[in-house]
């Protein structure tokens, strides 16, 4: 999928593809765009080789793989949109957790 964005990102950050919220309410009414919750999941598409440890001579493993599906901080990241699909380029630091299965 990371072929297909043609990015690649740099250090310590990740491509994460956002899991939409409900575009309805628990009653049926369907929610417009804007009053739609950021997403907070997603799935990573793509990421980068880590950062450089403090002395600059090692790279420091990501705790992340491709695949993962994450939870991330409510406003972080930067959001692209590549084909009329919505990204976020995150640092690694901003993924709380990675949802087990």
């Amino acid at each position: 999928m990371a072929d297909q964005l043609k990015l690649r990102p740099l250090a310590d950050r990740v491509i994460v593809e956002p899991l939409e919220g409900e575009e309805k309410t628990a009653s049926g009414i369907l929610l417009p765009e804007t009053a739609k919750e950021k997403p907070q999941e997603g799935i990573i598409v793509a990421i980068g080789p880590g950062r450089w440890d403090e002395e600059g001579k090692k790279r420091v493993e990501m705790e992340v793989k491709l695949g993962d599906k994450v939870v991330f901080a409510k406003y972080s990241g930067t959001e692209i949109k590549i084909n009329d699909k919505k990204y976020l380029i995150l640092s690694e630091k901003d993924i709380l957790a990675v949802v087990e299965k």
